[in-house]
């Protein structure tokens, strides 16, 4: 099993099982010394989560640690556009119960960050509900919320995309 530490629309549990069946879930907690961007820059002109990392022990970033099976990493490999869009990095994660968990996080090319960009609504409410399902404190999650969103002008990826958010809020 391969560990992954989620942090952007892969929190939401029913996202990350829809394209990773195996998708377990080990533990929630933060990477240090990281800020939650929204500034990777996707082809469509939205805005994508990033843990950038700062170097600050004041920055974290909540997320959950994910288990994979090996053909699922791949799967989602390809799906984070790993060597283009995004890169992996392993990370110590500090769970919940004071644990430390190594895992693989993915972060943002950095050709590809943009501070201006926003998120599609559907994307932001992938992350604001992962972020309530792991039941992330308070002030993060109105930190996420707090977030300005736009709308994606494919009626069909959004109709698509927010039928799974949908489905994770019942």
């Amino acid at each position: 099993m391969v560990r992954v530490f989620a942090y952007g629309s892969n929190l939401c549990i029913e996202r990350l099982r829809a394209r990773t069946p195996s998708a377990t879930v080990v533990a929630t907690g933060t990477l240090t010394g990281y800020a939650l961007r929204w500034n990777k820059r996707c082809p469509d002109g939205s805005g994508k989560c990033n843990a950038f990392a700062t170097g600050q022990p004041g920055d974290i970033v909540w997320g959950a640690v994910y288990e994979l099976a090996p053909a699922d990493k791949v799967v989602l490999d390809r799906f984070e556009g790993l060597g283009h869009d995004y890169f992996e990095k392993v990370v110590s994660v500090a769970t919940r119960e004071g644990k430390a968990v190594e895992a693989i996080v993915y972060v943002a090319n950095s050709s590809l960050l943009e501070e201006s960009l926003k998120p599609f609504r559907w994307y932001k409410a992938f992350v604001t509900t992962g972020a309530a399902q792991h039941d992330f404190p308070a002030a993060y999650r109105a930190m996420l919320e707090a977030i300005e969103a736009r709308e994606d002008s494919d009626a069909e990826r959004h109709s698509r995309e927010w039928a799974i958010v949908a489905s994770a809020r019942r």
